[in-house]
């Protein structure tokens, strides 16, 4: 009786002001999941009780080399893999135009982490094309499809330095970097970045510190059920959370439960529970009340509206042109698919632009041309014109 009077006091404060680190290791490790997720869902329609979004987007997988090798990825490729991309711009430009044509506003552009620095086949490729980085390329790429299309670009490339992200600012919308885990102990040996050096938590707070200090909006998120513990899993919600309270530049959190793959390391490790990933993406909720967060529903295809009752208001990128080439074996819902489910759980589905409106109208663009695509295809609210969608679906 005494734990459930302090668990209530607990989920009172969180509706009210937050927990804190502490209050969220007891909620994960023994409030009732009901209970858990009536709670997140409240605090989510304090300040969101309408409309869940998902961003229009063509997946422009730039080159899938990788200089990490983690053991439960399927997107790193070798040179001798017939999966293997390495675009050219008229590739780039084509993608791009299919989506314009169905009426996406986003961009995507993924690379592996830095493949030139491993793999003498990036570096011969990108002199060809008169570049001397993966992240210059992605600058002109950038470029050309915002000029040429005026889709949005966003890009996730992994662990940026300051000077990268800073070049990216004038064509990039906003950035993705996934902390995945701020736990260490996933480096160690047998575990799945013991290869991945770019996995560093170190590393990767470091380049989402860069681009509070830019102020430029970034998408980051967690990689739920690949060996973390309760604690460690509260531990990386806290790190984003601290992050956003000194800069305010994190634009959305990502929950992604981990689905084995074959030929991977991790072929054989159990996926994330359902009820473990449905508590963490309501604990999301609870640490961060005023975040957007977001679940892909491709990830989870029978069960993906569960997790509005969780506390989610984002869908994440969907796309009507390409696959999700990171989890290529998931393909996407449709959006008419997505917009039922939403609709059925009395909530309306809107798109949004690869950033979102609080960050498209508090000052963090500071490219004219930026601000001047975005205005072509934003409502007042910032989010997209809906009779610039509804051409088809």
């Amino acid at each position: 009786m005494l734990i459930n009077q302090a668990i209530g006091e607990m989920l009172h404060r969180a509706l009210e002001s937050g927990v804190t680190k502490t209050e969220a290791y007891q909620l994960m490790a023994e409030c009732p999941t009901d209970v858990l997720l009536t709670a997140a869902g409240r605090i989510r329609d304090r300040t969101r009780p309408d409309i869940i979004t998902y961003s229009r987007k063509v997946f422009i997988n730039l080159v899938n080399l990788c200089r990490d090798r983690c053991t439960y990825c399927t997107y790193k490729k070798e040179p001798s893999d017939p999966m293997l991309s390495m675009l050219n711009p008229s590739q780039v430009l084509t993608i791009a135009d299919a989506g314009k044509k169905f009426r996406c506003t986003e961009a995507l552009f993924v690379t592996g982490e830095r493949p030139e620095q491993k793999y003498e086949q990036t570096r011969t490729w990108l002199r060809s094309l008169s570049y001397s980085s993966t992240v210059e390329y992605i600058y002109h790429m950038s470029e050309l499809v915002l000029e040429k299309t005026g889709l949005l670009p966003h890009t996730n490339a992994g662990s940026l330095t300051k000077k990268e992200m800073s070049m990216l600012q004038d064509t990039n919308v906003s950035l993705g970097l996934m902390l995945e885990t701020s736990s260490k102990r996933l480096m160690e040996k047998g575990m799945p970045h013991e290869n991945a050096p770019s996995k560093n938590p170190k590393v990767r707070i470091k380049s989402l510190e860069s681009a509070g200090e830019l102020r430029i909006p970034i998408t980051t998120g967690l990689l739920v059920g690949i060996g973390e513990t309760h604690e460690d899993l509260i531990d990386s919600l806290f790190v984003i959370r601290q992050l956003h309270e000194k800069y305010g530049h994190i634009q959305e959190v990502i929950m992604q439960n981990f689905a084995p793959k074959r030929e991977t390391g991790m072929a054989e490790f159990p996926p994330a529970s359902p009820e473990y990933f449905l508590r963490s993406v309501a604990m999301a909720r609870i640490v961060m009340p005023d975040m957007n967060i977001q679940v892909p529903p491709n990830l989870n295809p029978d069960i993906f509206d569960h997790y509005i009752s969780a506390g989610i208001n984002d869908w994440g990128g969907i796309s009507p042109v390409t696959v999700d080439h990171v989890n290529p074996e998931f393909p996407w819902p449709s959006i008419e698919l997505v917009r039922n489910v939403t609709e059925s759980k009395g909530h309306k589905l809107r798109a949004r632009l690869p950033i979102y409106p609080k960050f498209l109208k508090g000052g963090f663009i500071t490219s004219e041309r930026l601000q001047k695509h975005a205005s072509l295809i934003a409502d007042n609210s910032g989010l997209v014109r809906e009779e610039y969608i509804y051409v088809n679906d």
